[in-house]
C-alpha cells in the first residue's frame, strides 16, 4: 500500500473505533459540556490549591507538581479550542476559554495566533518551514543548549530565529513555500509572543538572576544584588511567580520535550503522515508525560484523525495506537535524539 492508502485506512478504522466508544458511551457526545467542566475543574483545582500554599497548608512543591499537572490538562482544551472542538457556535463561551487558558499558562504564545501556526503545523508537519515544532527545538541536535531553551520560546525563539528565517526564505526560493505564507509566519511569530509571553518570560529571568545573586552571596565578599525597584517588583510578583510562572516552567519543558522529538523533521516525504510522528511512550517518560497529559501517547492519533477531543483520543488509546502499530507508525524509536529528530539518518 501507499503511505496515503495506509493513513487512509488507519483514519477509518480509528474513527470507527470512536464511533463505537461513542455508542457504547454516549455521554461522550456532549462535547461542549464535557470540555466546561473539565476547563472549570482544572481551574478550581489551580485556585484551591494556590490557595492552599498561600494559607502555607500546602508545600510549594506540591503546589507547583498539582498545579503543572492542571495547567498541562487547560493545554489540551486550548489544543481542542484551536480545532475549534468546543463551542464553535457559542463565540463568545469559546474566545472566553480561550483567553483563560491562555492567562493561566502565560507563558505560551498568544493562542488566536497559535491557531495559524498549528494549523500550518498540520498541513506541513516536519518540514523546514513547520515553525510551531521548531520553535520548541524540533530538529536540533541534542546539546546543552537546546535542554536549556526547551522551555522557553522568547530567548530560545530569539536564538534560533536567523536560522529559521534563512531556512524559510530558501523554501521559498525553491518553490516549497509561498512568499506570502512565509511573510506571514515571519509577522506572527513576534506578534504570538507580545506581550504576554515575553512579559512572563522576564519575570523569570530576574527571578532566577536574583536566586543565582543570592547563591553567589552566600559564597563570595562581593555583593551581588538588584536594584531595590527590582526586588520590591519580585516581591510584588512572589504570588504569581510561584503559583502561575513556575508551575508552568515545569509543565513547558516536559511538553516541549516530548513534542519535540515524537515528531520527525527534515526528512518527513511530504504528505505522509506515517512519517510526521512516533508514539513515545516508554517509561521513563511518564514523569514527563503527566505534565503534558500523556501528550507523547495520543499525538500520533491527532495527526491521523485531527476533530476529536483529547479525552476520547485517552480513552480510545489503545485501540488506536494497535491500528498504528498495524500499518507503520514508530514506536519508541529513541535513535530520534542521536538523529536531531531527522526520520531516517541524519547526514549532516
Amino acid at each position: 500500500m501507499t503511505h496515503q492508502e495506509k493513513s487512509s485506512r488507519i483514519r477509518k478504522e480509528i474513527n470507527l473505533s470512536y464511533q463505537q466508544l461513542k455508542r457504547a458511551y454516549p455521554i461522550l457526545k456532549l462535547q461542549n459540556s464535557i470540555g466546561l467542566v473539565i476547563f472549570l475543574v482544572a481551574i478550581v483545582a489551580i485556585v484551591a490549591v494556590s490557595i492552599g500554599w498561600y494559607k502555607a497548608v500546602v508545600p510549594t512543591w506540591l503546589m507547583i507538581v498539582a498545579n503543572a499537572f492542571f495547567m498541562g490538562v487547560l493545554h489540551e482544551i486550548e489544543h481542542d479550542l484551536i480545532h475549534w472542538l468546543y463551542f464553535k457556535k457559542q463565540k463568545t463561551v469559546h474566545h472566553f476559554m480561550l483567553f483563560s487558558v491562555w492567562i493561566l499558562r502565560p507563558l505560551t504564545v498568544n493562542p488566536w495566533i497559535r491557531r495559524t501556526l498549528h494549523h500550518h503545523h498540520h498541513k506541513f508537519s516536519g518540514t523546514l518551514h513547520d515553525v510551531e515544532e521548531r520553535s520548541v527545538t524540533n530538529g536540533e541536535r541534542w546539546t546543552i543548549k537546546r535542554l536549556l531553551t526547551t522551555p522557553d520560546v522568547v530567548l530560545g525563539g530569539l536564538l534560533r530565529l536567523h536560522r529559521m528565517f534563512s531556512d524559510m526564505d530558501r523554501e521559498v526560493k525553491n518553490g516549497n513555500l509561498k512568499v506570502e505564507t512565509s511573510s506571514k509566519l515571519k509577522q506572527i511569530m513576534f506578534l504570538s509572543i507580545v506581550p504576554v509571553t515575553i512579559f512572563a518570560h522576564v519575570i523569570l529571568y530576574f527571578f532566577f538572576a536574583d536566586a543565582l545573586m543570592d547563591w553567589l552571596n552566600g559564597r563570595s565578599v562581593i555583593d551581588f544584588s538588584f536594584p531595590h525597584y527590582v526586588d520590591n517588583m519580585l516581591i510584588s510578583l512572589h504570588v504569581i511567580i510561584y503559583t502561575i510562572l513556575l508551575p508552568n516552567l515545569l509543565r513547558q519543558f516536559c511538553l516541549h520535550f516530548i513534542t519535540s522529538n515524537m515528531h520527525y523533521f527534515g526528512d518527513v516525504e511530504e504528505g505522509n503522515v506515517i512519517e510526521q510522528t512516533q508514539v513515545l511512550n516508554i517509561w521513563w517518560t511518564y514523569p514527563m508525560q503527566l505534565f503534558c497529559f500523556f501528550f507523547g501517547w495520543t499525538h500520533s492519533i491527532h495527526h491521523f484523525v485531527v476533530n476529536e477531543t483529547f479525552y476520547v483520543r485517552h480513552i480510545g488509546r489503545k485501540k488506536a495506537q494497535a491500528v498504528l502499530r498495524k500499518y507503520g507508525v514508530r514506536f519508541n524509536d529513541l535513535g530520534t535524539f542521536k538523529r536531531a529528530n531527522r526520520f531516517r539518518e541524519f547526514s549532516k
